[in-house]
């Protein structure tokens, strides 16, 4: 798949009631080493910054599950500071009140930057 078809999935899959982390996981769902259902399971306690805690955002668990899963864990601290940068913050709650983007929008950037490096 594209970047843009990572990003586009990522979206589709949002706006169909998965979690911003669990949207960004089964984006990459055919990379994984588990099948969906597992990628689904595990990463559905991360949406909603940690169980609804508004902690850290989903979408930076996503690529950290992402890159864990896919042999790029030394890559997952310089695309978590790329999504900080470009949103100011990796808290969830930080991240809504700003209300600078939707959670949408995060879910396919960061599906986008983990085609950079997948």
């Amino acid at each position: 798949m594209t970047k843009e078809e990572h990003m586009n999935t990522a979206r589709a899959l949002h706006k169909q009631g998965c979690n911003c982390c669990q949207s960004v996981v089964m984006a990459y769902a055919d990379k994984l080493p588990i099948d969906k259902e597992a990628a689904m399971g595990v990463a559905a306690p991360f949406g909603r910054g940690l169980a609804g805690t508004r902690e850290v955002c989903g979408c930076v668990s996503g690529m950290a599950m992402v890159c864990g899963l896919t042999g790029h864990t030394a890559d997952t601290r310089t695309l978590i500071e790329r999504f900080r940068e470009s949103n100011g913050d990796i808290v969830c709650g930080r991240l809504l009140a700003a209300g600078k983007k939707p959670c949408n929008d995060m879910v396919a950037e960061a599906a986008g930057l983990m085609a950079e490096l997948i």
